[in-house]
């Protein structure tokens, strides 16, 4: 019993992942982020930084009167209405094609390829609020001290 609590906890340590900005944002370059769409390296940090903290495994619920209406997931925070498939949101558009809980593991490449899909939509970087409010048109020296 006792290897079964620490193979647990082991597994939940091994399973999260809060990334550095310097970090990710190689990541990112190596995996064809920056300029994708228009969008620089600093645009897609700076929105990672402000949905999720960097972390993987990050989740939020959007509530309406009280009720969850929806869900949002990793890195990126794919909302489940529009791009993931939690299996409880109704109606969900799932434009991603994927679970949603793939997008709470440190496989990025899955997250990446997605949020290529987002910028691709007509909203483009501002289907996310927390660009939109927080870095849209202020991230031109946020990456300086990456030396990327």
């Amino acid at each position: 019993m006792k290897t079964l609590f620490l193979l647990c906890a082991l597994f939940t340590v091994v399973s999260l992942r809060t990334y550095s900005k310097c970090e990710l944002a190689r990541v990112f370059q190596n995996n064809g982020l920056d300029g994708f769409r228009g969008s620089s390296l600093a645009d897609w940090v700076c929105l990672v930084q402000y949905v999720s903290g960097f972390r993987t495994d990050a989740v939020g619920q959007n509530k309406k009167d009280g009720q969850v209406v929806s869900t949002n997931y990793g890195l990126f925070q794919f909302n489940s209405q529009w791009w993931c498939d939690d299996g409880k949101t109704k109606y969900s558009r799932n434009g991603c094609k994927q679970h949603c809980t793939q997008f709470t593991d440190n496989d990025i490449t899955d997250d990446i390829t997605c949020a290529k899909k987002v910028v691709a939509d007509p909203n483009g970087m501002d289907a996310w609020y927390g660009w939109k409010n927080n870095c849209k048109g202020k991230v031109l020296d946020y990456l300086k001290e990456c030396n990327l």
